[in-house]
């Protein structure tokens, strides 16, 4: 059971096992994130080449694309603690070993971890626990990246892979701390694609639910690579080097961090719809005028507004999808969510990829920042009860 948050602004740090899983995921992510910088760094010294840049993001990604619609429906059946336990022990082990599991693992772990944090807090404190989840993301984005830049500096990109994979063991040691009730199993009479239609069909009769499935799927696609072609941005188009690269990753977390505490401290009162369609325009125009800049501080400025304008559309996207869903098919839909979210990752990246090779990555990045903006306006115009959600 969970503790009440008794109407606190940052209610879901009241409940003990929430408070676990945000520590340990503290100490985890900011190694993710060193071996993200680290890798696309890695990459472009290789082969000098945007398009194997957002390649390599690309196939990283692949396991996510494939498996997460499937494994939506297992988080709907299993132990969420347990199964977040395993994923979280494989990626340490995939950390160390940088192995081509990280797609695969991604795919069982996220649906579950997203669907697992209302068991925590419960549906009150929801939107204050996605939140701050994500501020803690995006506040270890900052951290990350720049500790990678400057370990890479002194010894390589060896070292990012190790410590990245050491990690892990604090948020592992978070899970296994908690007081959960004993796990339940849903009895699973019925096949993994009977179980899959039932959510599809639930997807499709909810218009507000359909359309930020799409939504998402698009901005996947067309506004969230423009990370991918960090590096390229940072040494080709900035001049600015192994530093700039992360102090531009670091500028988008910062952003991305204070918009997610503004939505913590304020998750009971904000507008919700109409906030997450301007948090979503307002990404895609960010974005397509940081493509435009050749002035590094006038650069890293824009992308912290990016990063605050994604995460205030990401997080209230999130929320609202795990507001409407019953709990019988919560693992499902947010396994649908994993999947045009994190899963449609490849073929941004490789998209962005392939038009930066052609056109350069400014033109990449504009066009998908506009086309970002439009998906979101158009949204709201079709589906005008996306405003009053």
């Amino acid at each position: 059971m969970t503790e009440t948050a008794g109407g606190a602004p940052l209610g879901a740090l009241s409940h003990r096992n929430f408070r676990l899983f945000f520590f340990g995921q503290a100490v985890s992510l900011s190694g993710t994130w060193m071996q993200t910088v680290a890798q696309g760094w890695l990459v472009l010294q290789l082969t000098d080449s945007p398009f194997y840049v957002g390649l390599v993001s690309s196939v990283g990604s692949l396991g996510v694309l494939l498996l997460t619609l499937y494994a939506g429906v297992v988080a709907d059946r299993v132990d969420k603690r347990h199964t977040v336990v395993l994923t979280q022990t494989l990626q340490m082990l995939e950390g160390f070993a940088l192995a081509a599991l990280f797609g695969i693992v991604n795919a069982f772990d996220i649906p579950t971890r997203q669907s697992f944090l209302v068991e925590m807090v419960g549906k009150e404190d929801l939107l204050s626990a996605i939140a701050l989840n994500s501020s803690l993301f995006n506040a270890t984005r900052v951290f990350g990246p720049a500790l990678a830049g400057v370990l890479i500096g002194a010894w390589g990109v060896g070292v990012c892979f190790f410590l990245n994979g050491v990690s892990y063991l604090a948020v592992i040691w978070g899970l296994l701390a908690m007081r959960l009730p004993p796990h339940a199993p849903r009895p699973a009479h019925e096949s993994a694609w009977v179980g899959f239609q039932e959510v599809v069909r639930f997807i499709r009769g909810d218009r507000r639910i359909a359309t930020l499935v799409v939504q998402t799927a698009l901005l996947s696609i067309f506004g969230f690579p423009f990370l991918v072609m960090m590096p390229v941005f940072a040494r080709d188009v900035l001049r600015a080097g192994a530093s700039g690269y992360g102090a531009l990753m670091a500028a988008v977390g910062i952003g991305a961090m204070l918009g997610a505490l503004m939505i913590a401290v304020y998750s009971r009162r904000v507008p919700k719809g109409r906030l997450l369609i301007a948090g979503g325009v307002a990404f895609g125009v960010l974005v397509g005028l940081f493509a435009l800049s050749r002035v590094f501080v006038l650069s890293v400025g824009l992308l912290a507004l990016a990063g605050c304008a994604m995460i205030v559309n990401n997080a209230l996207t999130n929320t609202t999808l795990q507001t409407l869903v019953p709990d019988q098919l919560r693992g499902r839909v947010m396994g649908f969510y994993s999947f045009v979210f994190v899963g449609m990752a490849p073929l941004g990246a490789f998209q962005a990829g392939v038009f930066a090779e052609h056109a350069g990555a400014p033109a990449a990045v504009a066009v998908g920042g506009l086309v970002s903006a439009l998906v979101v306006l158009v949204a709201a115009w079709r589906v005008p009860e996306l405003r009053k959600t």
